[in-house]
């Protein structure tokens, strides 16, 4: 039966959402204090990561945690004045990093991989999109031996669950897939079946196009909070209130604040990254390439070179600190010998996060019309036609493609 829906977000995930809602027949509106792709999806890596199933929080994370939060500009920070706020976070995601629940969470992550990159296909088909995708794989690097065999047991882990990859052993190998790496990368995995978009925040575009030649709406307006109100919900904005049947919560990082004023409490915390654009001819990117050690990513956006990565554990308010791009894009050059930096455009934006790494989706457990799908981290492109399909069946009130037990708001 048709509804009327309001969804609150117009990144990639709300908008992923709001099409396959109307799609199928309802009512649906977005709400969003920007606009689309005016915040996180709008300047992200670019990447559909359905090999990245392994949690930030794993074993023995927090050995490493305290060398890296010792550099300010690490791969992992915490901003001193924001340390104590974020206490009881970093609380619940060393409890994640222990085994029982670090192995819950890959076998979660996975299935809801497994079904993101079937729902990945389904959406581009719908929508006619697959010239804004780039299918060219993925390379992990390592800086030596000692460094390679490191991470086996995590692509064995990815063996067990149908991730396919290939080990490569020498400079030479990893040439044949991209040239111009120092030879300090000596060691890499290559991972075929990863896809990037041309560029996240046109295909967000692409998206709402869809979305409202389906009927759809994007408003401009400011969601305040949120009341169950009997059989419908009431939202209050700053520039007044309406009613709708049902509500989807897909607001990134500023979710929790609304799922707060119906009284669900989620430990939702942002994760704030940084990149460099830099324009076409900088460099001859071939393939997405992951610095894991270094904590950044390089990919190829319209033609360009995007330089970005790492974690600042830094909230909502704290202003940029653009010296971690600068970074970022020093150790690229060093990395990238021929790489030109002229003409980049530096950039952040705040990643949701969860301390397990698994999103919330589902409804809420204070209000029965209103459904959450937020807190996706750094998968909040790779996993949005996924969330959309599972929030299209948890509206229509029947079985999902994979339990949403592992993301339950309450799980906390």
């Amino acid at each position: 039966m048709p509804q009327d829906i309001v969804v609150i977000g117009a990144g990639v995930v709300g908008i992923s959402i709001a099409a396959e809602l109307a799609r199928n027949g309802h009512k649906v509106r977005v709400l969003d204090r920007k606009g689309v792709a005016a915040e996180t999806s709008q300047g992200n890596a670019g990447a559909f990561a359905f090999t990245d199933v392994m949690p930030l929080a794993a074993p023995g994370i927090m050995r490493k945690a305290p060398k890296w939060l010792l550099d300010p500009l690490g791969p992992l920070s915490i901003p001193p004045r924001y340390a104590l706020q974020i206490a009881p976070w970093m609380l619940r995601f060393w409890r994640a990093s222990w085994q029982d629940r670090h192995d819950a969470s890959v076998a979660a992550q996975s299935a809801l991989m497994d079904l993101s990159k079937a729902a990945l296909e389904r959406q581009i088909a719908a929508t006619d999109g697959e010239s804004l995708i780039q299918r060219d794989g993925q390379l992990q690097l390592y800086e030596g031996e000692a460094q390679f065999r490191d991470s086996l047991p995590g692509w064995e882990l990815r063996g067990r669950y149908g991730i396919r990859y290939e080990l490569l052993r020498s400079p030479e190998e990893i040439a044949e897939i991209q040239p111009g790496l120092h030879p300090r990368f000596t060691h890499a995995g290559f991972t075929p079946d990863w896809i990037n978009t041309t560029d996240p925040k046109a295909w967000t575009e692409h998206l709402a196009r869809a979305f409202v030649a389906a009927g759809g709406e994007v408003l401009s307006s400011t969601v305040r909070s949120i009341v169950q109100d009997g059989e419908r919900v009431e939202l209050l904005c700053e520039d007044g209130s309406l009613t709708c049947d049902k509500v989807v919560v897909a607001a990134g990082a500023w979710s929790h604040h609304l799922a707060r004023t119906l009284g669900d409490r989620i430990p939702l915390e942002t994760e704030r990254g940084y990149n460099t654009t830099l324009p076409a001819g900088a460099f001859d990117v071939r393939t997405h390439l992951t610095f894991g050690a270094h904590g950044f990513v390089v990919s190829r956006i319209n033609g360009g070179v995007r330089v970005g990565g790492a974690v600042e554990l830094g909230g909502l308010k704290l202003p940029p600190n653009y010296k971690r791009a600068d970074v970022l894009l020093q150790k690229a050059v060093r990395f990238l010998p021929g790489l030109k930096t002229t003409g980049g455009v530096r950039w952040m934006g705040f990643r949701p996060s969860i301390p397990d790494t698994l999103p919330v989706i589902g409804q809420s457990p204070k209000a029965a019309n209103v459904i959450y799908a937020f807190g996706h981290g750094h998968l909040g492109l790779t996993q949005s036609a996924a969330t959309a399909e599972l929030v299209r069946d948890v509206v229509a009130g029947g079985s999902c493609a994979i339990p949403l037990h592992p993301y339950r708001a309450d799980r906390f």
